[in-house]
């Protein structure tokens, strides 16, 4: 049974005969949009590459091989996959410490990882990311791909560290010893052109056409600059040289980490895309298994592990992209690029690439969004900027943690401060001025409001327990949203601890929900054996009256202080 549910979920996750009918529908508009998209991925994925520590040759196998699997098998129709910032950022120590091997064993793993997500449907749980910890995660992956560029912008070899922001000060100092000021004009002018055109005529490819030039320039007037170096014009064979199997039980945190990430930055991609169409909606899990699938085959023939990538999935849909033909035009574009291309590449001066990337670092940056997020609450600008330090000071996981313990904190205290106690006053409009002070003198009513869980219950226990002065208590349960473990523990101590001071305990409204919970810990099989449990206020009113006529407190033959038709609701 287990393998026949498994096998049905792996075949839901598969390509349609949707998919291909959605192919045929504007395939002029897909490879019209496919070749743009490719455009503006090649400067990218050779940067990326070089930032990554496996080369340029790296990058644009990853973005041509996670680029077609990830079309085909994942979940969006728009999205475009490649190598990313963001996930250079976790790659680079993985390099320094393991080696290019432990980069691509480290990606099969990851693509193992993701499948297994998929498997378990949990792609869904994405959503639940807030806003400032997605806004804090960019600006921080931002800085970091600033940082790693500033080595290569000043012509300066990568020193040694761990830390970005390290190495770029090395960076700083080595270049005032040793200045090369045709790397930091190319970078600087590339950067500026780009950020500029970008600005001016958005479907424009200025990364690619600056790059070209620079690499004119470059070779014109013979600056010193390093250069990419011959690529290799096909893909490499498949090969599983690459796995370090003895080191897999150490990688694999790094793997986790990888997975985490991917699907991170994927379905957030996906979730963008979506909002920038009418009628285009992800499946989330089938994300994960495209992504999954696209890291366990990129490795095999060099590749980084790889992502989809915010940015060229948003130049695939302004430039009008309607199924997943463009992104698959986009790799084999990038395929006949290598092939015919690749000697003309191997003259880029990687200053021209660095120059992208620090374009690409400002351009992740949404100001207005991150004012808007920052004007909201403080406690939105106190998670943005803390998801943001830890990103460049920690790690991209551990940032990401931090935001969402971070977020789920301040959420939790703004809930439990939501959570009232509040006493009701009872309807004696219609009786004596004698008798409405004596009930309001021996009975009260509390009507509880919000959730009653671990964050509010211990504050519902101490306003609870300075109750003074009456003989019955009747607690309007009615409007509970929501009751833990711990708020019915509290509510079973308040309740004791009234009764210890005389003081007789009624309680009404009980949702059906909430029953489970309440006679888990004890407190309901007493209270009904004692005939105090009532589905409406009126009828615990009556009974609370009852039991002051019988203890003395109210006389036998009084008036009615209170006509239970006459009471509204619960």
């Amino acid at each position: 049974m287990l393998a026949r549910s498994t096998w049905h979920r792996v075949v839901s996750l598969l390509p349609t005969g949707a998919d291909v009918a959605a192919m045929r529908r504007a395939p002029r508009r897909d490879l019209v949009a496919g070749l743009t998209v490719a455009v503006v991925a090649l400067p990218l994925a050779l940067g990326f590459g070089v930032s990554s520590g496996l080369g340029a040759a790296a990058g644009l196998a990853t973005a041509i091989v996670a680029g077609i699997l990830a079309a085909l098998f994942g979940g969006s129709n728009l999205q475009v996959s490649g190598p990313t910032g963001a996930m250079t950022v976790v790659l680079v120590p993985i390099v320094a410490r393991y080696g290019p091997g432990g980069v691509l064993t480290v990606g099969a793993l990851a693509g193992l990882v993701l499948l297994a997500l998929a498997l378990l449907r949990a792609g869904r749980y994405v959503r639940y990311v807030p806003a400032p910890v997605v806004e804090g995660f960019t600006v921080g992956i931002a800085a970091v791909i600033f940082l790693q560029q500033v080595p290569a912008a000043l012509g300066v070899p990568n020193p040694d560290g761990d830390k970005v922001t390290t190495v770029a000060w090395r960076a700083v100092v080595e270049f005032a010893g040793h200045p090369h000021w045709s790397a930091l004009a190319l970078a600087l002018g590339v950067a500026a052109v780009t950020v500029a055109g970008a600005r001016w005529r958005p479907t424009v490819p200025f990364s690619l056409i600056t790059v070209a030039a620079a690499t004119v320039i470059g070779q014109l007037l013979s600056l010193d600059a390093t250069r990419i170096g011959v690529l290799p014009a096909t893909l490499p064979a498949p090969s599983l040289d690459f796995l370090n199997l003895a080191a897999v039980p150490t990688l694999f945190t790094s793997a986790l980490a990888v997975a985490a990430l991917a699907a991170l930055e994927s379905l957030l991609s996906a979730t963008v895309a979506d909002g920038m169409t009418v009628n285009q909606r992800h499946d989330p899990d089938r994300e994960l298994f495209g992504q999954g699938l696209a890291n366990l085959v990129s490795p095999l023939f060099g590749g980084v592990p790889a992502t989809a990538a915010i940015a060229r999935t948003a130049v695939n849909v302004r430039s009008g992209a309607q199924s997943r033909l463009a992104s698959l035009t986009h790799a084999v574009a990038l395929a006949v690029i290598m092939l015919v291309a690749a000697p003309l590449v191997a003259y880029i001066p990687v200053a021209a690439l660095a120059g992208v990337l620090l374009a690409t670092a400002v351009r992740m940056v949404e100001v207005g969004s991150l004012a808007a997020l920052a004007r909201s609450t403080r406690s939105d600008a106190l998670i943005m900027a803390l998801t943001a330090i830890a990103t460049l000071a920690l790690d991209l996981i551990a940032a990401v943690g931090i935001g969402l313990v971070l977020a789920a904190a301040l959420a939790i205290r703004k809930i439990a401060r939501a959570a009232r106690l509040e006493e009701v006053p009872l309807d004696i409009a219609d009786h004596h001025v004698e008798e409405a002070a004596l009930l309001s003198e021996h009975i009260v009513a509390y009507r509880l409001d919000g959730p009653l869980f671990f964050a509010a219950a211990h504050r519902f226990l101490l306003e609870l327990s300075e109750v003074a002065d009456v003989r019955v208590m009747i607690l309007r349960m009615s409007r509970v949203s929501t009751i833990d473990g711990t708020g019915g523990l509290v509510l079973r101590d308040a309740i004791e601890r009234l009764e210890r001071r005389g003081i007789t305990v009624y309680v009404s409204g009980i949702q059906a929900g909430h029953e489970k919970t309440l006679a888990a810990v004890g407190v309901l099989d007493r209270l009904r054996a004692a005939g105090r449990v009532f589905p409406d206020t009126p009828e615990a009113i009556t009974a609370a009256r009852a039991h002051l006529r019988h203890t003395g407190v109210l006389p036998a033959a009084g008036r009615a202080v209170f006509d239970p038709a006459g009471q509204p609701g619960r």
